[in-house]
C-alpha cells in the first residue's frame, strides 16, 4: 500500500508531501497545455495519496498550498475522490466503529491491521484528538496523557521500538484512558470535582499525607468555592483573581495540604478553574 510504504521510509511523509506540493504548483502553471493534461491522472493519484497522508496529521495544520490544490481539483475531473472528504478510517482501510474509538473491539482491529505504519498514524491521531478534547475539562490528567503519548511516539521515531511495539504502547494508553473515565464514578465525584481532585492529587506527598478520602473532600469544597466566586470576567480582573487565589490557599491550609506544595497546587487549581469557568458559573 502506497501510504504504508511512504510512512516506512525515513522522513518519508515530509519528503513526499513537499514533492507533491511542488508538483501541484508546476501543474497549475502548466495547465491547460496538452502535455500537462496528459499526466492529470498521475497528478490526481499523487494528490490523493498526499491527502491520505495529511489526514494523519495530528497537529491539525492546514495543508500547504491549499488554494493551488483547489484549482488543480477543479481541472482534474477524477482528483481527490470527486471532492469528497476522505475519512481517516476509510484512508486506513478499516471500518468506522459505531461505538467508542477506544473500545476493545476497535483497538483489536487496529492491532490486527496489516500495515503497521498506517495503524500507528491512525491511533496516534485519534489519541491526540481524544486527549485534546479532554484537556478542556481536566488539565492535569490530559497533560499526563499527552506526555505518555508523545514519549511513546518519540521512542518509535528514535528507533528504540518498532511500529508494532509502539502500537502496543498506544493500546495500553487507550485502555488507561478508559480506566480513568471510571475513576470519577468510583470516587463519587462529578467531572468538575474530579478535575480539581486531579489537580490536588498530582503529587505523592499529598496522597501519602492526606489520603484519597480527604483529597476527595478537598476537591468537593474547592469546586463549590470556585463556583460561588466565579464571575464571567473573573480571569481578567486582577482583584477577582486575587480573591480567588486567597480562597484556594485558605482551603488548602485548612485541609492540611503539604505546605511546600501549596503554591504549585494553587496555581494548578486556578488554571483548571479558568478552563471550565464558563461551565461552572451559576
Amino acid at each position: 500500500m502506497e501510504v504504508d510504504f511512504i510512512l516506512g521510509l525515513e522522513d518519508g511523509k515530509k519528503r513526499f508531501v513537499n514533492e507533491v506540493t511542488a508538483l501541484g504548483k508546476a501543474f497549475a502553471i502548466a495547465i491547460p497545455h496538452d502535455k500537462a493534461m496528459d499526466v492529470k491522472d498521475e497528478v490526481s493519484f499523487f494528490q490523493a495519496v498526499k491527502a491520505r497522508l495529511c489526514k494523519f496529521d495530528a497537529t491539525g495544520q492546514e495543508r500547504a498550498g491549499e488554494e493551488i490544490e483547489t484549482t488543480i481539483r477543479q481541472v482534474i475531473d477524477k482528483a481527490l475522490v470527486s471532492e469528497k472528504v476522505i475519512d481517516i478510517f476509510d484512508a486506513a482501510g478499516i471500518k468506522k466503529p459505531d461505538i467508542s474509538i477506544l473500545s476493545e473491539e476497535f483497538l483489536m482491529e487496529i492491532k490486527g491491521m496489516e500495515h503497521k505504519n498506517i495503524a500507528l498514524e491512525v491511533l496516534h491521531k485519534l489519541l491526540s484528538d481524544e486527549i485534546k478534547c479532554r484537556a478542556k475539562r481536566n488539565l492535569v490528567e490530559s497533560q499526563s496523557l499527552m506526555e505518555m503519548l508523545e514519549k511513546s511516539i518519540a521512542r518509535y521515531h528514535n528507533k528504540v521500538i518498532t511500529a508494532a511495539e509502539v502500537i502496543e504502547d498506544l493500546i495500553r494508553l487507550s485502555k488507561h484512558i478508559v480506566e480513568q473515565d471510571s475513576a470519577a464514578k468510583e470516587l463519587g465525584l462529578t467531572d468538575y470535582e474530579y478535575a480539581f481532585y486531579s489537580a490536588v492529587a498530582d503529587n505523592n506527598s499529598a496522597k501519602e499525607l492526606m489520603g484519597k478520602d480527604k483529597l476527595r473532600e478537598l476537591a468537593v469544597v474547592l469546586t463549590e468555592t470556585i463556583r460561588n466566586n466565579t464571575t464571567i470576567d473573573w480571569t481578567i480582573k486582577e482583584n477577582a483573581r486575587a480573591k480567588m487565589k486567597v480562597a484556594v490557599k485558605r482551603i488548602l491550609r485548612k485541609f492540611g495540604y503539604p505546605p511546600d506544595m501549596q503554591l504549585l497546587a494553587t496555581e494548578t487549581v486556578l488554571k483548571q478553574a479558568e478552563m471550565i469557568a464558563k461551565e461552572i458559573i451559576r
